[in-house]
């Protein structure tokens, strides 16, 4: 008979998704959260060309570039 050693899985930390995602091609982009009273004060988002995302601070949505229709003028 052979033995078999079991080892514990480790936990990987769930990492929530973002609430929406807007595929853009601008670099940088405004977020005001959505209609009317129910959004948020205006905010303008630059993308970092190193990550190719951001997250909007107030509603978390997510905006990543679409590069091979980004337009230049970063």
């Amino acid at each position: 008979m052979t033995a078999t050693t079991q080892t514990a899985a480790t936990p990987t930390p769930s990492v929530p998704e973002a609430p929406e995602t807007e595929i853009v091609t601008t670099w940088k982009v405004c977020c005001d959260g959505g209609v009317g009273a129910l959004g948020h004060p205006r905010v303008w988002l630059a993308i970092p060309p190193e990550t190719g995302f951001v997250e909007c601070g107030y509603c978390d949505k997510k905006y990543v570039i679409d590069r091979a229709h980004a337009k230049t003028g970063h």
